[in-house]
């Protein structure tokens, strides 16, 4: 059993504790009584309670007249305590305890409330019932009020750390001077600085920037975006450099008299006026202001003043980033092209992001170089690392590649030529880009690749397709191994259909696979808009924010322009690629929704038995892909003019097929069901083309010069 349930001698009474000892000095009972301590002995069975003088006075009791019943000592309680100390006896008799204490009020004389406090333990008898009860009783009150009001300064300092804590972790993922405006005035800003309202004024050349955030202060105007006056009071603590905390609006008023006509619409009792100054370049005021508080003990002020600090060195940090990054994306942009020249045919779009990392410039590019001819190149590229220096090879790079290229020479002599530039550089770095020579009146694309993704193509029936194109190894690299093929691809640009090239900030999403961000862009591709401005747009609102922002981004787009004809005599394009599996059935399917659209359904299963053989004779006879071109003749002759073009010089031949004959019949069946047909020269191809529909011309219809063939 613990020292805290042995039981003190029942034959012990407590009167006895009063006695004095025999040398005459003061017993332990008389010491407990100055310190008003007394003791007691209530001996249930009896109902009797002794206690002693000092335990009489604790109760406010009079010696001489108490009558040593409970009741008279109970009755002096209110019926709040009287329950809480009924409780507490009730509780320790039945649970079997030996000892119980409680604390509960007891009114005095003069009408205050004084805590008292009883620790008491139970005698039983053999068999468990409960014979007495002794113990003491003390005035308690300082010794409550006094660990009430540790309790109140410990929950207070706790609240001052978690304030300094929640803000400094919410500025510590603020990055721009921007980023912590917001953190300090956006949802839950308050909550976290322990105030009802904020003024942020930051120092912007001689003009101050104020931000607010709090009931009834954007209602101000005084508080508003100004000069440094001092007659405000945060241009004043900017100037002055040092904090004020003022107690009531009057006092505000009174120390600021431009404020007066203001006054009644403020609901802040206090405010704190914080300078913002760090490495003693003074940078702004923070302005605290609060409904309930009216004055600032040492405690407060000092807080104040920390979270002044803490602001201020997240807003030097800020700017810093912010003068970096301007520097940084200054240097990219110099040497990126100021312009892209308009193009006959098409329209071309670019964009250019830095990633948000200060100094850390990436080596990402975008040209487009006037060629002879009409002809034009198109280059976007990257440039290994994310430095100053990836972006001084960068310019270099650029310029020396549209410097080959403007000397005539073809793609893959250019990439050639550009890795061979690169390798003399004497850098450890490479990059990687894709080159296309573009020819808008033909459509035809030459491609060249150096380790870098492949071209998007958004066809006219919105469909996204991303052609094989053979590539070499990245610029730099190819010199080093020795191994400068860069093998060109021809691709075919139809009316309407649209290229996209991109570095891989575009599709790199952080902890994802690159295929998955490759299909996204497929996917946003397919849905943006048509326009190759408001593509662009799209995709760099869609991916680049999406991603993060955490790489450098450039994007081009070129979109060769619609010919739909005019509304008598429409025109649609469609390019069919060899590898494509469902593209001729698609073809099939958009003649017949075509005619069907041009209120020509009736021709529709002519046009599209002859789009399938034509078709396949290309698929299967050439090494490359189709252009279909569907047109309806202007009057007074309506046909439909339908014809394939391909990049082989073979013409077909007329063939007589046997009745068991699998193929070569093409010919045969154009003569069954055009009215005219005819193959034609086209670049360095051919196209074959017919008419379907009425099978004579009107009377006054002059003849036709166009044999069938």
């Amino acid at each position: 059993m613990t020292d805290h349930d042995q039981q003190p001698s029942a034959s012990v009474p407590p009167r006895l504790l009063i006695d004095r000892t025999p040398n005459g000095e003061s017993s332990t009972a008389q010491r407990l009584a100055m310190n008003r301590t007394g003791s007691f002995e209530w001996n249930v069975e009896a109902g009797t309670l002794d206690m002693d003088d000092a335990g009489l006075l604790v109760f406010g009791l009079d010696p001489q007249t108490f009558d040593s019943r409970l009741e008279t000592l109970l009755g002096r309680l209110e019926p709040s305590e009287r329950t809480r100390l009924d409780m507490a006896i009730d509780e320790a008799i039945k649970t079997g305890r030996s000892s119980y204490s409680v604390h509960f009020l007891v009114p005095t004389a003069d009408g205050r409330d004084q805590w008292t406090h009883i620790q008491a333990r139970i005698l039983r008898s053999d068999d468990g019932r409960v014979q007495r009860v002794i113990g003491v009783v003390q005035d308690a009150t300082a010794e409550v009020t006094h660990s009430a009001f540790v309790l109140d300064l410990e929950k207070r300092r706790q609240r001052q750390t978690s304030i300094v804590e929640r803000t400094t972790s919410a500025l510590s993922h603020a990055v721009t001077v921007d980023d912590v405006t917001a953190a300090l005035t956006g949802p839950g800003a308050l909550a976290r600085l322990g105030a009802d309202g904020l003024s942020l004024g930051l120092v912007e050349n001689t003009t101050l920037s104020v931000a607010l955030s709090g009931d009834s202060l954007e209602a101000i105007d005084a508080l508003g975006d100004a000069g440094l006056d001092r007659r405000f009071p945060l241009a004043d603590t900017v100037l002055s450099g040092r904090p004020r905390f003022l107690t009531s609006v009057s006092a505000l008023v009174e120390r600021y008299p431009v404020l007066a006509p203001c006054a009644d619409r403020l609901r802040f009792r206090a405010a704190a006026y914080l300078p913002l100054v760090a490495q003693a370049r003074s940078l702004g005021t923070l302005a605290l202001f609060y409904r309930d508080n009216t004055s600032f003990n040492a405690d407060e002020r000092n807080l104040c003043l920390g979270l002044a600090a803490i602001v201020a060195q997240s807003l030097q940090r800020a700017k810093l980033f912010d003068e970096e990054r301007e520097f940084a994306t200054g240097l990219q942009s110099a040497m990126l092209p100021r312009r892209i020249q308009e193009i006959e045919g098409g329209e071309i779009a670019v964009r250019y992001h830095a990633a948000w990392s200060g100094r850390q410039v990436g080596g990402d590019w975008y040209d487009v170089i006037a060629l002879p001819k009409n002809r034009f190149g198109i280059v976007v590229g990257d440039v290994q690392g994310h430095d100053t220096h990836a972006a001084a090879i960068m310019g270099q790079l650029r310029i020396a590649l549209r410097a080959y290229a403007g000397e005539g020479h073809p793609p893959s002599t250019v990439l050639a030529r550009a890795s061979r530039f690169l390798a003399e550089l004497d850098t450890d770095r490479f990059a990687t880009c894709t080159y296309a020579q573009v020819d808008l009146a033909s459509g035809t694309l030459r491609v060249v690749r150096a380790g870098h993704f492949g071209p998007l193509i958004r066809h006219m029936d919105g469909r996204v397709g991303s052609p094989h194109v053979r590539g070499g190894l990245p610029l730099g690299i190819s010199t080093d191994f020795e191994d400068e093929e860069f093998p060109e691809t021809r691709l075919d640009l139809v009316p309407g259909e649209t290229l996209v090239l991109y570095t891989d900030g575009l599709v790199e999403e952080p902890g994802a696979d690159i295929d998955t961000g490759v299909q996204a862009l497929i996917t946003e591709v397919g849905a943006g808009p048509a326009s190759a401005q408001a593509l662009a747009d799209h995709l760099s609102d869609r991916l680049w924010e999406r991603w993060g922002s955490g790489d450098d981004v450039a994007l081009l787009v070129l979109r060769r322009s619609p010919d739909p004809g005019s509304p008598r005599a429409p025109r649609l394009h469609q390019y069919i690629h060899q590898a494509d599996p469902e593209g001729l059935s698609d073809a099939r399917t958009i003649v017949r929704q075509a005619l069907t659209d041009w209120d020509m359904a009736e021709l529709a299963d002519d046009a599209e038995l002859v789009t399938g053989e034509l078709l396949v004779n290309v698929l299967l006879h050439t090494e490359g892909g189709a252009v279909l071109t569907l047109e309806v003749l202007p009057e007074p002759v309506r046909r439909v003019r339908l014809s394939v073009q391909d990049r082989s010089s073979a013409w077909p031949r007329r063939r007589s097929p046997g009745e068991t004959a699998t193929s070569g019949r093409g010919l045969l069946l154009l003569d069954a069901v055009a009215v005219r047909w005819g193959i034609e020269p086209r670049g360095e191809g051919k196209a074959v083309w017919c008419e379907i529909g009425p099978s004579l011309p009107p009377p006054d219809a002059p003849p036709s010069s166009t044999s069938r063939v």
